[in-house]
């Protein structure tokens, strides 16, 4: 369990963030599910390494323990040495033996713990590498997080700043009055294309009434030479008729006409 966990904690420590972002089609969601996933693993090897730190931290307690005992055995054994020999000095030999007894008790029983803790020695030391290594890859994890968590948040940053210039581009735009594209310059163009109509219009309605006006000047030139026309045959004289401009019509005589006269 502890190997397993500590292979993907190696695994994940070593992942080359801008080599997988380049190869992801969507970078944002591949790192909140990169940021997912190590938010979980680093729980799982934080609750790991809590375990393994403990059970080290007992063999540990065991050690010295066994070593304590150790020493309280020496100081016993030397304490029921110096009582036996105190007791031989006084020609007490029954006394000396049983206390030299007891330190060998003694004694042994300061070897037993000795020799148990000089075998927890070799478990304590694997296991504390253990935790070394787990502890270093625990801490690469969370830098690894840490630098996971900053690309996730400047990739969300940049994707909000080009969508905000994006909709400031199209706002432009939409009141460019240069863009024939725009909303105004679209409008504009409709405006002018009413007003052209309005020209058109106007100009047609002047040349109608330009032709109406010819058409009176005409009809007047006509009612004079009629009138002129009466007056002669009624015996005036030419110069009861008035002096006036006399204009060309439109008749079809010919001034030959005149010579027969």
């Amino acid at each position: 369990m502890k190997q397993s966990i500590f292979g993907r904690m190696a695994q994940l420590a070593k992942a080359n963030i801008n080599s997988l972002l380049d190869q992801a089609e969507d970078p944002q969601k591949m790192l909140d599910q990169m940021v997912r996933d190590y938010t979980n693993n680093i729980a799982e090897a934080e609750s790991a390494v809590a375990q393994t730190i403990g059970n080290l931290r007992m063999l540990q307690d065991d050690y010295n323990e066994d070593i304590k005992n150790a020493q309280d055995w020496g100081k016993k054994a030397l304490a029921a040495s110096r009582k036996a020999d105190e007791y031989r000095a006084k020609g007490d030999t029954v006394d000396a033996e049983k206390f030299d007894n007891l330190a060998k008790v003694a004694l042994q029983r300061q070897m037993s713990a000795e020799n148990e803790a000089k075998s927890a020695e070799p478990s304590i030391a694997s296991q504390t590498e253990v935790v070394d290594k787990l502890k270093h890859g625990l801490g690469q994890m969370k830098g690894k997080l840490n630098e996971l968590t900053s690309k996730r948040n400047e990739l969300v940053a940049r994707s909000k700043t080009a969508a905000a210039q994006t909709q400031v581009h199209d706002a432009m735009k939409s009141i460019d009055f240069m863009d024939p594209t725009s909303e105004v310059g679209r409008f504009e163009e409709k405006i002018r294309r009413e007003e052209a109509k309005v020209r058109g219009q106007q100009e047609l309605a002047a040349s109608s009434l330009d032709a109406q006006f010819n058409s009176l000047e005409d009809l007047g030139e006509q009612t004079e030479i009629e009138a002129r026309l009466a007056a002669l045959k009624s015996g005036g004289s030419p110069a009861a008729i008035g002096a006036g401009e006399t204009r060309a019509s439109g008749s079809t005589v010919e001034e030959a006409d005149f010579d027969k006269l």
